[in-house]
């Protein structure tokens, strides 16, 4: 569904993300974790579309995707959820999936307002479609960000450590939130917090220094010597 072949972002004289390959296929749930500047959240622009790649190409597809702008890679299948909640604080919270239903899913007016009311449900905030965003706790705002997002009927759902700043138990209703929204896409889900790609992300991917190191099954991936010594510090490659 989704190829990158060498993506490569630039700051001045450091290389953000380094001749990065990344395939997606329908139904992959990949997470994707590292050290701080590892350039996690830069490639995530990348695919979303914020930034422009100094080198490489992305398709969706089959088609060439590369240089088309944020809004257009939302049309064209590619939505992300955002690790602080991008919602419009004095639009309804129904008003806040509407938006992208009308315009990221290109749906008329009757079929974004129900799609809109379906997502919403979903993501268990169909009993407060009519508070406005700005009123709500962080747990519903990341519910309503992650509504938001696939309102726009994305292929590819991108999200960008969606479940920072939550308790335990919060962490656990969104990673069954994502569970039940990733059926039928593909998923990148960038993290800091392990525990919360186990169980919903079979692949894992470990970026160090804007490359990608590690690529495979969790399992595999989660035990191998290089992310033991990189991503937490183990010498000797056994997890402690």
């Amino acid at each position: 569904m989704l190829t990158a072949r060498g993506l490569t972002r630039r700051f001045g004289v450091i290389t953000a993300v380094d001749a990065v390959d990344l395939d997606l296929a329908p139904g992959d749930a990949v997470g994707l974790i590292g050290p701080n500047g590892a350039g996690k959240s830069t490639l995530l622009s990348l695919l979303a579309g914020d930034n422009p790649p100094d080198a490489g190409r992305l398709e969706l597809n089959g088609q060439m995707i590369t240089r088309l702008p944020l809004h257009a890679r939302v049309v064209a299948g590619i939505a992300r959820a955002a690790q602080i909640p991008q919602t419009f604080a004095r639009l309804t919270v129904r008003e806040n999936a509407l938006l992208p239903a009308q315009h990221g899913a290109r749906l008329p007016s009757g079929a974004a307002e129900a799609w809109a009311d379906e997502v919403l449900e979903m993501c268990g905030l169909a009993g407060k479609t009519a508070a406005l965003a700005g009123t709500l706790g962080l747990l519903d705002r990341k519910r309503l960000e992650l509504a938001k997002a696939v309102a726009a009927r994305p292929r590819v759902l991108l999200l960008d450590e969606v479940a920072a700043g939550l308790t335990e138990p919060e962490i656990a209703t969104i990673k069954a939130l994502v569970d039940k929204l990733r059926v039928g896409r593909a998923v990148v889900w960038v993290e800091h917090i392990p525990f919360a790609l186990r169980g919903t992300c079979e692949r894992l991917v470990v970026m160090d220094k804007g490359a990608k190191l590690l690529d495979g099954a969790f399992d595999e991936v989660w035990g191998h010597p290089d992310l033991q010594r990189i991503y937490m510090g183990v010498a000797d490659g056994r997890a402690a």
